[in-house]
């Protein structure tokens, strides 16, 4: 069976990718989980720089490992990497946090408070001039080849927090089409939707198409 590592230690996107990634015939890890413990600098302009610095880095680990792995069938043998970047643009924020959004306003500062600051700067602000995104770029690296793949979930600033589904900004990011945010969606109602899902059924394409060549 197929080993694919997933370069995030963060918990709650691990449970959303194991549910979109459920019907493939592979075991899905996290970094740490594949015993691998890397401290990556994102240092990017952009979604995909950020995800290929980081696929490439586990990657390269991944290989080091399964090389001194003498039964060959631990996580790292063979295995496919995928690192995504992820974040929430805001266009009356001149599309910030963007790719700060996991630090934006500090690493250590809450959701919660990330949250009410970003309702707070849109006080006042009218609903057309409320737009904004979820953004998502996976790398994947297969053997000596890394692609990259992006997809959106567009949506607006409410305004208020609403929903207890999912994390991050998720409980205010208004979906029209849904009447919503996309915290109040159930978890298959939003990996149909959503960046990451959307990026995920992408990547496996491509996952797809590099095993029939090797």
């Amino acid at each position: 069976m197929m080993n694919i590592i997933f370069a995030t230690g963060n918990q709650e996107k691990m449970k959303e990718i194991r549910m979109i990634m459920a019907d493939q015939p592979a075991n899905v890890f996290s970094m740490r989980e594949a015993g691998i413990e890397l401290d990556i600098v994102e240092d990017g302009a952009t979604f995909e720089e950020n995800a290929a610095i980081k696929a490439k880095a586990v990657k390269r680990e991944a290989d080091r490992i399964a090389m001194a792995d003498p039964t060959g069938s631990g996580p790292c043998s063979n295995a496919i990497v995928l690192a995504d970047d992820s974040g929430l643009e805001i266009d009356y924020l001149n599309k910030e946090p963007g790719i700060y959004s996991s630090r934006y306003l500090g690493e250590d500062t809450s959701y919660e408070i990330k949250n009410r600051i970003i309702l707070e700067r849109l006080s006042g602000v009218p609903e057309e001039q409320r737009s904004a995104r979820f953004v998502c770029a996976i790398a994947i690296a297969a053997g000596k080849q890394i692609r990259c793949v992006r997809e959106t979930m567009e949506g607006r600033i409410a305004w208020e927090p609403k929903g207890a589904n999912g994390f991050g900004y998720d409980p205010i990011f208004f979906l029209p089409e849904y009447g919503c945010t996309s915290a109040q969606l159930s978890p298959e109602e939003k990996n149909a939707c959503s960046h990451r899902g959307k990026a995920l059924q992408a990547a496996k394409k491509f996952i797809d198409d590099y095993l029939q060549q090797v």
